[in-house]
């Protein structure tokens, strides 16, 4: 069995923020009805979060529950724990109609922290970035100049992103000039 590495090798930038790859993270895509009770029961069993409102993100470190439209959510776990998580996620469904599937693997994380990580995501992706418009405990699905991707806040100064794994250097790369010093707006 092969052993699992970091996209980027841990890349890391620093600029307006400091931009890191993050480790590996466990992530398992939910598709099912969120309002059922069985279904944020089975959430709260796999990941010790409860499920969050619409565009919310309820994360605590390494474990956590990001809405990612109305019958999917991204559940994240430790990396060395997301097959456990898994199978004791489809053992609480039992018979709801839901689909689990672990892709951890097939993600890759960013983490952007300092006072300038508001501006550096305005600058590519379309959403208002401004305080009170997009707060911690908000998540998006977005395009980043020409990939999707998702991001919420943990606090006011740092932003985590996803996105697919084969895009992970292109994403690295777009973080990393919207993160130059010379191309301060100081925004907010």
């Amino acid at each position: 069995m092969s052993e699992a590495v970091q996209p980027l090798g841990g890349s890391a930038f620093d600029g307006l923020v400091h931009l890191s790859e993050a480790p590996l993270q466990g992530m398992i895509t939910l598709r099912a009805d969120l309002s059922d009770a069985a279904v944020k029961k089975a959430i709260k069993a796999a990941t010790g979060q409860t499920m969050p409102d619409i565009r919310g993100a309820s994360v605590q470190e390494e474990q956590g529950v990001l809405w990612m439209s109305p019958d999917e959510a991204m559940l994240l776990v430790p990396y060395a724990e997301v097959d456990a998580a898994l199978a004791k996620l489809t053992k609480s469904l039992g018979k709801v109609h839901a689909l689990a599937v672990n892709v951890s693997d097939a993600r890759a994380m960013f983490s952007l922290r300092g006072p300038a990580a508001r501006e550096v995501i305005a600058k590519l992706a379309p959403v208002d970035m401004a305080p009170g418009a997009f707060e911690p405990g908000m998540v998006r699905r977005t395009r980043f100049a020409q990939v999707a991707g998702a991001f919420w806040m943990e606090d006011q100064e740092t932003v985590h992103v996803v996105c697919f794994r084969s895009v992970a250097r292109y994403m690295f790369d777009l973080l990393s000039v919207a993160s130059d010093p010379a191309s301060a707006v100081d925004f907010f």
